[in-house]
């Protein structure tokens, strides 16, 4: 694949490892991250420093965004020096944050009035997935977007799906984080169980990790939680964030999601405790200090 002018915005737990493969793979590239510290890394290797997003779409023909929360997305894509403002007519703009899907089809119609596309790409597989390019990628938009982009999501992900229209890859990715939610409920409460049980946690992990048990989460986060690492593969904030979008979605859908619920009430304790910027896993401080389910 010839070298292209790639931008990336966002360059933080994961996004600086999505952005380096890019560069890895020889493509011209520009960044902007709302704190240029940590975009050094990528500059040093050779990608070229932008005072704005717009100046970024400005100079790529294909730009990628991975940014925190629904209102970071509007201000990035939709912004006075935000992405559309300085995209030319034929580029391709890639929101690869987990955000709202009514927002994915706003700005994707107002991407479609510049002769703009707009996709989203929500990803899953956390800081490891990130690191060695094995992210699951949930894709919204056009099928013409879809196959220009697939060579470069190639470089950042192992599972690629086009799922279908603007807002598509979000609700996807709604999909993933309410089976998530709970998953980590149990995995907690299976780990409690063996260690109040008297059993050795590790041993008991290495036995029902391979078996019908078996989970991404299990897998990777169980051994942090065992390890007493609580720091984030994936910020308790961004999680409440995307299940609190996950819900407000399945309400307008007119779905009722009670475990999706529960496990929204149980991270928001850990908020009121201040470990917005812990990992997921931070969840067994609940059950280690009895406060789960009260």
């Amino acid at each position: 694949m010839a070298a292209q002018k790639i931008g990336f915005i966002g360059t933080g737990v994961m996004g600086a490892s999505m952005a380096g493969h890019l560069l890895d793979a020889g493509h011209e590239l520009s960044v902007f991250n709302r704190t240029r510290r940590k975009a050094e890394a990528l500059v040093d290797r050779g990608a070229r420093w932008c005072d704005t997003p717009g100046e970024v779409a400005a100079s790529s023909d294909i730009t990628f965004a991975i940014v925190g929360f629904p209102e970071d997305v509007r201000s990035v894509f939709l912004g006075e020096e935000g992405l559309l403002a300085g995209a030319r007519a034929g580029s391709i703009l890639v929101d690869m944050t987990t955000s709202s899907p009514s927002l994915a089809v706003e700005i994707a119609g107002r991407g479609a009035e510049k002769s703009v596309d707009v996709m989203d790409a929500p990803v899953s597989g956390g800081d490891i997935g990130a690191r060695e390019a094995r992210l699951s990628i949930m894709v919204g938009g056009s099928e013409e977007a879809f196959q220009r982009c697939l060579p470069f999501f190639k470089l950042m992900g192992a599972n690629i799906v086009h799922q279908g229209p603007a807002g598509s890859g979000q609700h996807t990715k709604m999909c993933n984080q309410i089976a998530i939610a709970s998953g980590m409920l149990a995995i907690c409460e299976a780990l409690i169980y063996a260690e109040k049980s008297g059993l050795d946690p590790r041993k008991v992990l290495s036995s029902i990790e391979k078996g019908a048990a078996g989970s991404w989460s299990l897998s990777n986060l169980g051994p942090r939680i065992l390890e007493g690492n609580f720091e984030p593969g994936f910020y308790i904030k961004h999680f409440i964030k995307d299940m609190t979008i996950a819900l407000e979605s399945a309400r307008s859908l007119g779905i009722h999601l009670p475990g999706l619920e529960l496990t929204l009430q149980s991270y928001r304790k850990l908020q009121a405790m201040g470990m917005d910027d812990k990992g997921t896993q931070s969840l067994f401080h609940l059950y280690q200090s009895g406060e789960a389910g009260k």
